[in-house]
């Protein structure tokens, strides 16, 4: 089972480019983030002409979540619990069934972890950005710690807008009082990370300055000035399937891309 994590930045302004990676990269799950559309008017006609179902949880003009599957899902959780005054779209929960029994069903969430810039105010404290950032951090954990206690083999991904350590960011000088790379936001990460999860990617590749994120600006993208913020986190059961990983850098070179390009995990089928 190949599944992919993919901040498209507005499904609509990029469904030309969309439709072209999945029908090339032919992900059997996709978790895309930031589709900045409400449910009814998703593109699902054209995504399903390629064989997808879909689930989103969208919301007008900002943030929004969605998972595109070949086999059949079963939504689990909309929205992220913990907090029932967040109106926020940002996290979408489901577990993936093949209709091939031998295949070992998949629990997916699809997460757009807030970006929280910028982190003070103008008194130098926590913005409310920064502690909103924080605080979806501790719920993630905390639902993470849940389903752990399942014993189910299941995937997190999404845009985490976390860089773990400085080898994740293009320059950690510029960064230092980023959101993105604070010392609160990269302890909770190595907390998400200590509970038992497996970050796919760095299984294969251990380098630092690869990159999933090259914003539109300075010519960031032929300048390779990026950042590693999109992650397939896995639990003990899933890990134990990972066959291999990587990222897909070929959508982010064409004409109207997204600013974030796929991360892709393999998994065995199971036992």
């Amino acid at each position: 089972m190949k599944i992919a994590t993919w901040n498209v930045n507005s499904v609509k302004a990029r469904l030309p480019r969309v439709l072209e990676w999945l029908d090339e990269f032919k992900p059997d799950v996709a978790l895309l983030q930031e589709i900045k559309t409400e449910d009814h008017s998703f593109p699902a006609l054209e995504i399903e002409t390629l064989g997808y179902k879909i689930a989103t949880h969208g919301q007008k003009s900002y943030n929004g979540v969605a998972i595109l599957s070949r086999h059949p899902m079963a939504i689990t959780q909309t929205g992220l619990p913990g907090d029932d005054t967040d109106d926020h779209a940002r996290f979408l929960e489901a577990i993936i069934s093949p209709e091939d029994t031998s295949i070992t069903p998949v629990r997916v969430a699809t997460i757009y972890l807030p970006n929280g810039n910028p982190s003070q105010d103008e008194t130098g404290a926590k913005s409310d950005k920064y502690r909103y950032k924080l605080k979806w951090m501790d719920r993630l954990i905390k639902h993470t710690e849940k389903l752990l206690k399942t014993d189910e083999a299941f995937v997190l991904g999404g845009d985490y807008n976390v860089c773990p350590t400085d080898g994740d960011v293009y320059d950690p000088r510029a960064f230092a009082n980023d959101a993105l790379c604070r010392p609160e936001t990269r302890m909770r990460f190595r907390t998400l990370l200590n509970l038992g999860l497996t970050n796919a990617f760095r299984v294969f590749n251990n380098q630092p300055n690869v990159y999933s994120y090259w914003d539109y600006q300075r010519g960031a993208w032929a300048k390779d000035n990026g950042l590693l913020i999109d992650y397939l986190l896995l639990s003990p059961e899933a890990a134990d399937r990972l066959l291999d990983a990587g990222i897909d850098k070929k959508p982010r070179g064409r004409e109207k891309a997204s600013d974030h390009t796929p991360v892709w995990c393999t998994l065995a089928p199971g036992i």
